[in-house]
């Protein structure tokens, strides 16, 4: 059954799909990081959701999370572009479509946890 993107259900199951991916979970032990996402011009305007990784499991939870790493902010169509694998999102980046605040040095120093996050949500099946 396809969840709506970025509906609670979608944070619920890709909850289960990140905590269920020995990729994931291989990549975030001894991780903790909290990534805010803040989309724009979705249906009912901008939604916030983070990704909160601490203990070795990861949570996916809509609204703001006050102490986050890193923000992450781009609009809806680039978002499920970038969900979707049809956006890189170095390049999403660097034309500007995506723009990224706060601990740049802690970002880069967890890449595998957001590729790890990008291959576990990957397997999900989405309505757009």
């Amino acid at each position: 059954m396809s969840v709506k993107f970025l509906s609670e259900d979608y944070m619920t199951e890709g909850t289960t799909a990140l905590n269920g991916d020995a990729g994931f979970t291989g990549a975030i032990a001894n991780v903790d990081l909290n990534l805010q996402f803040v989309v724009t011009d979705g249906p009912d305007g901008e939604l916030p959701y983070y990704l909160h990784v601490a203990d070795g499991a990861g949570e996916l939870v809509l609204g703001a999370k006050d102490d986050a790493d890193v923000t992450v902010s781009t609009n809806m169509e680039t978002m499920a572009g970038i969900s979707k694998g049809e956006i890189n999102t170095q390049m999403a980046f660097m034309t500007g479509k995506l723009k990224v605040t706060g601990d740049m040095a802690k970002l880069m120093m967890n890449q595998g946890v957001i590729n790890a996050f990008a291959a576990a949500m990957s397997g999900m099946d989405v309505d757009y």
